[in-house]
């Protein structure tokens, strides 16, 4: 099951202390977008319909034409150098380990998959279970009917054990279906064949030498990367692995990934549908999904896309926070695709310019409201007790007159955030498990006694939407994310002052 904790990942957001480094926007090191049969206005109009069609869906893009990065732009507060989280993104790289572990005669994918797990098999497996092999984990077509739920998975002493304990209503190879744990299989093989993590396995052969730095791969309670989800790198760092792909595996002239996996990964294995305007029934390849345009991809859920046009030369790394992945690709089909050509165009210095200027002042709407309110005095410095509650806080207080806006939350410790108006105030928190996670925090007052806050964990795809409302002497915070799993509106906390 692809999902994580969506409650202990969205608490965080309201838990910021200190500010992240704040690192600089560089213009691109490339080549000008004319100079590699692209105009500049093609990408700007691009910029700017998503800005107008999806305000504030965008965090970044890279694009790469040629080998050359031609335009490249970060969101603030979203920056060049935080990873972000990739989601579903990642299982094109788990894929990418299965392929190198195939060539060097660790496995092979036509191998079942409980030849890898004797100890964790049921004791009398299914037929089909026994049919399943590798190559139907990487097309999806492992038989289950749906993929495995977290009860018969990620609440045993292992995984893998729950996954291969999932009845398997299909014969492997003839049914597709979605499945996140099917990728996490794959980890667990790689684990299991290499004695080494699927993060550690990667480092040396991919990570280090298209200068992946530092990627964070998150395990489950038996160590095992995730696998289907939860890798996190730099936009930047996912235009280059789509150029290792456009170039059939190779880097500076050493053959990464061998050709033929390359080819075979990223071709049509298996249908996934058949509707030929929807880029999720193109076909499906080994943790690839096949595009309309004869294009391909590896892509993570709320908009995190790795976009390769193999006829055009072309990489589209994007990451993002939105509800609809396919209005940001029917973007990139109408602005971008038509964009290239076969040959260099003539200068345009002025587009040019544009987009240097465009790219270099990017950033997300702030809240729109008033920098004050009467009532901000009056609730400033008053500690609200909270009702039980899912994010486990005690209690809230704010300091809103102050040249340093903040709210402060108690739990079992203390945490102050720092609020912006008319732009985002950034912060950080080291929090159990997860780690130190930046969250940038923009609020506006839009009435009397209504102050609403916009809060950006800014390195995923996700927002939090508070609208925050004073009544005498209570306090109802509303509470709405950008893009969700589930609902997207969350129960309101209320609570009312301490006496």
């Amino acid at each position: 099951m692809k999902y994580l904790c969506y409650s202990f990942l969205m608490l965080s957001i309201f838990l910021g202390i200190s500010c992240k480094p704040s690192t600089e926007k560089s213009s691109w090191n490339g080549e000008t977008p004319e100079s590699q049969g692209i105009s500049s206005k093609a990408i700007l109009d691009f910029i700017n319909a998503a800005e107008r069609e999806r305000p504030n869906d965008l965090h970044s893009f890279v694009l790469m034409r040629h080998g050359k990065e031609v335009a490249k732009g970060w969101w603030h507060p979203y920056d060049q150098e935080s990873r972000h989280t990739l989601y579903s993104l990642s299982k094109s790289f788990t894929s990418t380990a299965i392929g190198i572990a195939q060539s060097e005669g660790l496995l092979s994918i036509n191998d079942p998959v409980i030849k890898f797990f004797p100890e964790e098999t049921p004791a009398n497996p299914s037929d089909n279970l026994k049919a399943m092999r590798i190559r139907d984990l990487l097309k999806m077509n492992s038989g289950h009917n749906q993929e495995p739920s977290a009860e018969t998975t990620r609440n045993t002493e292992s995984w893998v054990k729950g996954f291969l304990s999932a009845e398997v209503q299909h014969k492997p190879g003839t049914h597709f279906v979605y499945n996140s744990m099917a990728t996490f299989m794959l980890s667990a093989i790689i684990q299991k064949v290499t004695k080494q993590t699927l993060a550690e396995y990667l480092t040396p052969r991919i990570f280090q030498p298209l200068g992946i730095e530092n990627p964070v791969w998150e395990k489950n309670p038996q160590g095992i990367n995730f696998g289907g989800w939860g890798l996190n790198i730099r936009t930047e760092d996912i235009a280059k692995f789509g150029q290792l792909y456009l170039q059939k595996g190779k880097w500076e002239g050493k053959q990464l990934v061998p050709e033929a996996w390359v080819e075979e990964a990223t071709s049509f294995q298996t249908s996934n549908g058949s509707n030929p305007e929807s880029d999720w029934e193109q076909g499906y390849g080994y943790q690839f999904w096949m595009c309309r345009h004869g294009l391909y991809r590896g892509d993570g859920a709320f908009g995190q896309y790795c976009i390769v046009f193999p006829k055009q030369e072309a990489v589209l790394a994007i990451t993002s926070g939105t509800k609809d992945m396919g209005a940001i690709m029917n973007l990139v089909w109408k602005y971008l695709l038509p964009a290239f050509n076969d040959e260099p165009l003539k200068a345009d210095d002025d587009a040019f310019k544009a987009l240097q200027e465009k790219t270099t002042a990017l950033k997300l709407n702030p809240v729109k409201g008033e920098k004050s309110a009467a009532i901000a005095e009056k609730v400033s410095g008053i500690n609200y007790t909270l009702e039980e509650n899912d994010w486990g806080l005690k209690t809230i207080a704010f300091n809103l007159t102050s040249d340093k806006p903040s709210m402060t939350f108690t739990s079992d410790s203390t945490y102050t955030l720092p609020i912006g108006f008319g732009e985002y105030k950034e912060g950080s928190y080291v929090f159990p498990q997860r780690g130190k996670h930046s969250v940038a925090t923009s609020a506006g007052w839009t009435t009397g006694d209504t102050l609403q806050l916009m809060m950006y964990m800014d390195e995923t795809p996700h927002g939090y939407m508070a609208k925050i409302s004073f009544k005498e002497e209570k306090i109802t915070m509303e509470r709405e994310l950008n893009a969700n799993f589930g609902p997207t509106k969350q129960t309101p906390l209320a609570g009312k002052a301490k006496q």
